[in-house]
């Protein structure tokens, strides 16, 4: 099925093929740097998942990607598409070619309270993309299909759970058909029996080749769904490598100590 037929279909690509590069990002909130020199290598259809305390920049690296936040050195360059030198200046037109590639699901899901489902699904691809409302609306409904929520579409956000809202809020990412998906822990404002149909969905979206990148505290999630894992403290990539060798066998101390706090704190 293509990528036309099935909206949640992720876009037909050379499996592998290079999709962003970022070099060198840097960031300071005044005397505070956030992030300093990230390099990042993202191939189409992989899962990357960032993990590490709180504070180490994992959220500042995803919306830097996104256009969100504006690094103060490092380029960023996506398939297809101009290499923005941020400390060359950015202009809108840069920005604009950051998020027309990809969409971000945030941890709060922010929909807009006075819409239905369906009216915050479309609103992106008709008042951004200019898709025809039509459109977007039958390929909207089909995608709150796919995530078992057609039966809310004219529910307003306050009427569903906070695992249903944020089911909407990735629905909401895919109808824009973006390159890449950026999760910014998105089960981390949920009571723990709703985490796990959020997960459900994420897993599935993997499975099915979408690329996404995520900051996540849920390891066993990263476990199961990764190809990459980073592990991230004070605005530095650590260690990075593929889930079974940074679970079982993480190479740096500081790794370590990360994750014998999270697997075993009464240890």
């Amino acid at each position: 099925m293509s990528h036309t037929d099935d909206p949640l279909a992720p876009k037909p690509v050379a499996e592998g093929s290079v999709l962003l590069e970022a070099r060198g990002i840097r960031k300071s909130f005044g005397a505070n740097e956030v992030l300093r020199g990230i390099d990042l290598d993202l191939r189409r259809g992989q899962v990357v998942v960032l993990i590490g305390p709180s504070g180490s920049g994992k959220t500042t690296v995803l919306r830097s990607l996104n256009g969100l936040e504006t690094p103060d050195a490092g380029t960023v360059a996506v398939d297809g598409g101009p290499t923005i030198d941020f400390a060359s200046g950015v202009t809108k037109g840069d920005r604009a070619a950051l998020r027309d590639r990809s969409a971000m699901v945030f941890q709060h899901h922010n929909l807009f309270p006075h819409k239905t489902v369906l009216e915050n699904v479309i609103e992106g691809p008709v008042r951004v993309q200019k898709v025809a409302k039509a459109q977007a609306v039958a390929e909207g409904i089909a995608l709150l299909e796919r995530v078992g929520l057609a039966e809310k579409q004219d529910a307003y956000p306050h009427e569903l759970s906070g695992g249903q809202q944020q089911r909407v809020g990735i629905v909401r990412a895919l109808a824009l058909k973006p390159d890449l998906l950026l999760f910014d822990e998105p089960t981390s404002a949920l009571d723990p029996e709703l985490v796990g149909e959020v997960l459900k969905v994420i897993k599935e979206l993997a499975e099915e080749g979408w690329t996404m990148v995520l900051v996540s505290h849920e390891l066993a999630f990263a476990r199961q769904a990764a190809d990459i894992v980073l592990f991230m403290d004070h605005g530095a990539i650590i260690e990075q490598g593929h889930p079974s060798q940074i679970f079982t066998a993480p190479r740096e101390e500081r790794t370590k100590r990360f994750l014998d706090r999270i697997l075993r704190p009464l240890d």
